[in-house]
């Protein structure tokens, strides 16, 4: 019988969430980085945005996530009701969201499209690969911000059409430019060129589900 590996602990986040938007039936909130969207099974991976929450909006549910290192707005639905409604939205693509990376190197093309399908890396968990075979259609576009020199690396706006996990992530080292500071994906030269995953949600688009009308949510970037 093999030992099981240790489990991974978070380390304390002191940042606290800030509240963009706020009705009877949701909330918009900028998740900090190194912040778990949901608690883990961990007794001492407790904390999280939804463990938050809930102690001033007990009711409140999380329709989508972001990875523990990505920082940037979320969706909070204060009932599921809600949450069901803005989860059809998600599935259906009426959800657009947007987000910023800095990634190692330079980008030769000032916009572009990758399409590349992904799929789990089962004996690599929590990883995913690209895989021609079985993996899930998946498709990111991107516009070049910025090329800065120190450090060498370009900075993007990434708007993907699908949401497979860990997308943006390893569409970026497919293409030979993993995100600065990407704990599974880069290389050890792009992971210690930043001290957090430099990667932000920074805006998110969708139809409110009691007015109809189209809510646009945004969250500055810190970086």
């Amino acid at each position: 019988m093999q030992p099981q590996a240790d489990p991974f602990i978070v380390p304390p986040c002191h940042e606290e969430i800030e509240i963009l938007y706020q009705d009877k039936y949701l909330l918009l909130i900028n998740k900090p980085g190194k912040l778990l969207t949901l608690s883990g099974k961990h007794p001492l991976n407790k904390d999280s945005v939804h463990f938050r929450l809930v102690k001033n909006f007990p009711t409140s549910t999380m329709i989508h996530r972001l990875d523990f290192g990505t920082s940037g707005i979320l969706i909070v639905a204060l009932n599921k009701e809600i949450n069901g409604h803005i989860g059809k939205q998600f599935q259906a693509h009426h959800v657009t969201k947007t987000y910023t990376a800095i990634l190692h190197g330079h980008l030769t093309d000032d916009d572009g499209c990758i399409e590349l399908p992904i799929v789990k890396d089962k004996p690599n968990f929590p990883l995913q690969k690209i895989c021609y075979d079985t993996g899930k259609k998946a498709l990111t576009n991107y516009q070049v911000i910025e090329r800065l020199q120190t450090p060498f690396a370009t900075k993007v706006s990434f708007k993907p059409v699908s949401g497979r996990t860990h997308q943006l992530r390893i569409h970026s080292q497919a293409i030979g430019h993993p995100i600065l500071g990407c704990d599974l994906y880069a290389t050890d030269e792009a992971f210690f060129m930043a001290n957090r995953l430099m990667l932000h949600a920074t805006q998110i688009e969708f139809y409110h589900p009691v007015t109809g009308g189209r809510v646009k949510g945004y969250s500055p970037c810190p970086f």
